[in-house]
């Protein structure tokens, strides 16, 4: 793979260009950006794999959801259906995708919409109260919408924009696709108000914090943060819930469709565990649930939340458990949550009511 990388160079460096250009044109004004009069917080990453933008996101939630009107817009990766779906009771992970189910599943207070399209999404969710689109959570506008996955969605004008890279694999250090994993050039890096290095190291040092400081080579308007990734201490099906401490010597079936699923294993595993890997954002089908049914026996089946959201239903309740996580920060927490806030106050139209 190393190899076959090192050959398609040509090509990184083409479609360098090609996005160069387009970020060019929407710099200038030339290919046009599209702005609106709510607080609009995009989360992404310029890389492709998973950098966490769901805790991230879920995080936002948490601190957001009690004081505003909150509304998620994702696209909705690899979901079944076509164009803007607010979700509503009759939704699962085949209709919005597993990301924004997991949102709809656990935040009963939000809105939860896809579209591949973010202006129409956009516009969908601040035409409620006049279309009266259906809505168990809410039919009134939000009040701040929460763009999951949109960094390089530029027909959008987001007003915050917050940029992951993970600890082990900083956009400073990769090339272009498919060289690299870079969706577009490192120098995209400057649209954002402030860079999370994610899934760092419990006990990451500021000494290393400094060193990847100066490896970002931030803008001084930017602000820097390092989150870590902490798990629960309980694992949970649709209604019961196990201690960790007490499963993990228990002998169980780990199951992860996820993009980098080797921390999870650790936290749970034991030398005799047996391990199932799929895609990230997989559909499982019958002969996959076939087969991780032949691998469990008995057993426990601890997957992931965003894997038990495409599970449930298709493997006994007794048998299937996940594992939450949430992204916390190293320092400074207060300083982020103020940054963000002062930025929603800071917007002319704070009601939508």
């Amino acid at each position: 793979m190393n190899l076959l990388r090192k050959i398609l160079f040509p090509f990184a460096i083409l479609y360098g260009f090609i996005t160069s250009i387009r970020n060019f044109l929407f710099d200038r004004g030339i290919l046009k950006s599209y702005s609106f009069d709510v607080p609009i917080i995009a989360v992404g990453n310029l890389s492709v794999g998973g950098t966490g933008k769901t805790p991230q996101i879920e995080y936002l939630i948490r601190l957001l959801s009690p004081k505003y009107k909150v509304a998620t817009l994702s696209r909705g990766y690899k979901r079944k259906s076509k164009g803007f779906v607010l979700a509503n009771s009759s939704s699962n992970a085949s209709i919005i995708g597993d990301e924004p189910f997991q949102f709809y599943a656990k935040f009963k207070n939000i809105q939860v919409a896809v579209d591949a399209n973010r202006k129409n999404g956009i516009e969908q969710l601040l035409s409620q109260s006049e279309t009266r689109v259906l809505a168990e959570q809410s039919e009134a506008k939000p009040e701040v919408i929460l763009l999951d996955d949109a960094f390089q969605h530029r027909k959008v004008k987001a007003g915050f924009y917050i940029l992951l890279t993970s600890y082990d694999d900083l956009y400073s250090d990769d090339f272009m696709l498919p060289t690299g994993n870079l969706r577009e050039s490192r120098s995209g890096a400057k649209r954002a108000n402030m860079i999370i290095v994610t899934k760092c190291p419990i006990d990451l040092s500021i000494e290393e914090q400094n060193k990847i400081n100066i490896k970002l080579k931030l803008d001084t308007n930017q602000e820097l943060y390092f989150s870590y990734i902490d798990y629960d201490d309980f694992i949970y099906s649709e209604d019961k819930s196990m201690k960790v401490s007490e499963i993990k010597n228990v002998n169980k079936l780990l199951l992860a469709g996820i993009a980098k699923p080797e921390p999870f294993f650790k936290y749970l595993e034991k030398e005799d565990d047996f391990f199932m890997t799929f895609p990230d954002h997989h559909h499982y089908s019958e002969k996959d649930i076939i087969s991780i049914q032949y691998q469990a026996i008995d057993e426990l089946v601890v997957t992931t939340e965003k894997d038990f959201v495409r599970l449930k239903g298709k493997l006994s309740n007794k048998q299937l458990y996940y594992l939450p996580i949430r992204s916390l920060f190293h320092s400074a927490s207060e300083n982020f949550d103020k940054s963000i806030t002062d930025y929603i106050e800071s917007m002319p139209i704070k009601s939508q009511n």
